[in-house]
C-alpha cells in the first residue's frame, strides 16, 4: 500500500515496502506491485 506524505509542501507517495518516494501516485502504486523491499539496486 502506497502512504502519503507531506514534505516542503508538496504531496509526495512512498512505497511501504523499501520507502522510495514518488511525486506521481500511478508511479508509485506501479512501483509497489515491482518492489522486492530491498533496496534499489540503482542506489549505490
Amino acid at each position: 500500500m502506497v502512504a502519503t506524505t507531506e514534505r516542503d509542501g508538496s504531496t509526495w507517495y512512498e512505497c511501504e515496502e523499501c520507502g522510495l518516494l514518488f511525486d506521481d501516485r500511478s508511479d508509485a502504486d506501479q512501483h509497489e506491485r515491482n518492489c522486492d523491499a530491498e533496496e534499489p539496486s540503482y542506489i549505490q
